[in-house]
């Protein structure tokens, strides 16, 4: 099956080349089944992949070349795909959280004149982002990394007639182009140094040892890529355009903004490990941003109103656990996140569009309320993510966000104690959002009221499978007080494995569960008591600074924004217009000048002409005459 890997990306790129191409003729439903279609093919060809690489029999990785990419001089890039656990695993999230947000998206879409298009890019993405994870190379993997923020752009502003939706897909855009130059500029050193990108060849060298690179080169590489993951992941100074993003429509928050592309850092260092693992200070640089990450935005949601935001703030919050995660070492630990996350993540992004469209587009969580009388599947499954991403136990978020603290706690006591901060943060604001949004007396309009309704089965049931999926998806990770045999790790252990020593006593690995569970549990208990009568009155002094994002964006537009558009105003008044421009409309002018003159040389009177044909003559004889001499 693995060698077969192409037909995995293939079906997902027909499927956006049949809509993007007739789009405009093909009708609404057809373009939906076609779009859906795709990402069910790759995901049965995914399946069957992910099983033969969980045979004991696979011995991998197995390299697929399709051609030779690029071949001068001793530069050789082939364009082929690496199959192994890790691109196997990231294969089944891909296709099938993606397959499910398809499903959605036939009937959340369904009224929108562009349905087509958005499938065809929907389609798009997802051939970019499987690009991403099978590249057998560096260069690969940067094709699909542009792609999907390509589509990204497309998506965040297909509703490119409202102004606000169109400068959002465009500062995701620039923000994102700021790390690709540094993933960029990493892949350049990579080759200077080690004359491959390919990761096999890479990654025997550096384990090999090279007697030409020194210690500062593999941070130089290790930091630039880095770089290339917080543009991506939505990590700290890059983290802004995220939340911007909820511009688009929602199930496209859904896929590319809580499971595929923002996990795309985090899967860029964990194939990048045996790189990561002999740069320690870069390791660590990585935790502190991470957790930075982590706090920052869990103090921003807590404080936000549109239900869209308070999901983006989240994701960013959660990528700076997995951030954490690698940068303590816990590769493994980070992948088994960006798994559970992807469910409970896209479960709730995909219940806030189910709330959205029943309140007929309104996203303000202050004039809704007891939306769970008339939503209980929209409810129930809402509830679920809450819970699994709050960490209680029994649902998928407590196994990988436990195995997080533990890690982080076995590391550095310090981090572990910010870490429960951020999950104590976590769990208030998450809970917050559901007694406002589910519980209570409706806040909206009567005619909102008399709109309610539960979302059609084509919503529900992706939520319902999604549900399912946020409470099972955690026992495959099972920790070591529990059980003996982690199946994840074991699955990943050929490609990845955790970094450093790693073990706690039994009675100290129960005890952290239960520090974590309690203030969990304190945190949805206090929720509750503060959200059970809202009384929404004018934030002032921290509220307001919350609400206010920390000012950030206020603060990068004063720093980064205002200055460059001053310079650019200077260049284009004086280098462009009186510069450039005035030498290029000054030699058009002094030719036009002298036309003008010359023409009245041709005046049509014979007698002149042969005046002027009489004194060329004497000139010439003249300058014979001298030359001559």
């Amino acid at each position: 099956m693995s060698n077969y890997v192409w037909l995995v990306p293939l079906f997902p790129l027909i499927g956006f080349l049949i809509n993007g191409l007739l789009w405009k003729r093909m009708p609404k439903t057809l373009g939906g089944i076609i779009g859906t279609v795709a990402i069910l093919a790759s995901f049965c060809v995914s399946l069957g992949i992910f099983f033969e690489v969980k045979d004991p029999s696979f011995h991998g990785p197995v390299i697929v070349n399709l051609f030779d990419f690029i071949r001068s001089g001793k530069m050789y890039i082939p364009f082929s795909f690496q199959v192994d656990a890790l691109s196997a695993l990231f294969l089944l999230i891909i296709t099938g959280v993606g397959f499910l947000i398809h499903v959605y998206s036939t009937s959340y879409m369904h009224h929108d004149e562009g349905m087509v298009k958005y499938f065809a890019y929907l389609n798009l993405f997802v051939f970019s982002m499987l690009l991403l994870v099978l590249g057998a190379n560096y260069l690969i993997m940067f094709i699909g990394w542009e792609g999907v923020g390509l589509c990204s752009y497309l998506l965040i502003g297909f509703w490119f007639k409202n102004r606000d939706y169109t400068n959002a897909a465009k500062k995701a855009f620039v923000m994102n182009r700021i790390g690709d130059l540094g993933f960029l500029v990493g892949m350049l050193l990579v080759f200077f140094n080690f004359g491959t990108l390919t990761y096999q060849d890479f990654f025997g060298q550096l384990t090999g040892g090279h007697a030409l690179v020194t210690s500062s080169t593999y941070n130089w590489i290790a930091m630039c890529f880095f770089i290339g993951a917080t543009g991506k992941s939505a990590q700290i100074p890059l983290y802004t355009w995220l939340p911007d993003a909820m511009a688009g429509p929602t199930p496209v928050s859904a896929l590319i903004h809580a499971a595929t592309m923002v996990t795309a850092g985090i899967y860029m260092i964990a194939r990048s490990n045996a790189l990561y693992s002999i740069t320690p200070m870069i390791l660590h640089v990585v935790a502190i941003i991470g957790l930075a990450t982590a706090i920052i935005a869990a103090t921003i949601a807590m404080r936000q109103y549109d239900i869209k935001k308070v999901l983006a703030y989240s994701t960013v919050s959660q990528l700076g656990f997995m951030f954490l995660a690698l940068g303590v070492g816990a590769y493994t630990t980070a992948v088994f996140h960006v798994m559970t996350h992807a469910f409970f993540k896209a479960l709730l992004f995909l219940g806030s569009g189910s709330v959205i469209h029943s309140m007929g587009g309104e996203q303000d969580i202050r004039k809704m309320g007891g939306l769970g009388k008339k939503m209980r599947i929209t409810q129930w499954t809402f509830l679920i993510g809450c819970l699994a991403i709050s960490g209680i136990p029994g649902l998928s978020g407590f196994f990988s966000k436990d195995e997080i603290l533990a890690r982080v706690f076995s590391h550095d006591p310090v981090l572990y104690a910010l870490g429960i901060l951020a999950a104590m943060m976590t769990a208030f604001y998450m809970f917050r959002l559901y007694f406002l949004t589910f519980t209570g007396s409706f806040r909206g309009t009567e005619e909102q009221g008399h709109h309610l309704h539960e979302s059609p089965a084509a919503m529900t049931i992706p939520l319902v499978i999604l549900a399912i999926l946020s409470v099972v998806g955690g026992y495959v990770g099972l920790p070591e007080v529990m059980s003996e045999h982690n199946a994840i790790a074991t699955y990943l252990s050929p490609v990845i494995t955790n970094f450093g020593d790693f073990h706690l006593a039994a009675g100290t690995e129960w005890m952290l569960m239960g520090i974590s569970v309690a203030v969990s549990v304190l945190m949805i208990i206090v929720a509750y008591n503060v959200n059970k009568k809202p009384n929404f009155v004018e934030n002032t002094g921290l509220a307001k600074i919350l609400e206010n994002k920390w000012y950030v964006d206020e603060l990068y537009d004063a720093i980064v924004v205002r200055p460059i558009e001053m310079l650019s105003n200077l260049l284009d008044k004086y280098a462009e217009r009186r510069g450039i421009d005035g030498v290029v409309n000054g030699v058009g002018k002094t030719v036009r000048w002298g036309g003008d003159r010359l023409r009245l040389l041709q005046s049509g009177q014979v007698g002149f002409y042969i005046f002027i044909m009489v004194m060329g003559i004497v000139v010439l004889f003249t300058l014979s005459f001298f030359w001559i001499k």
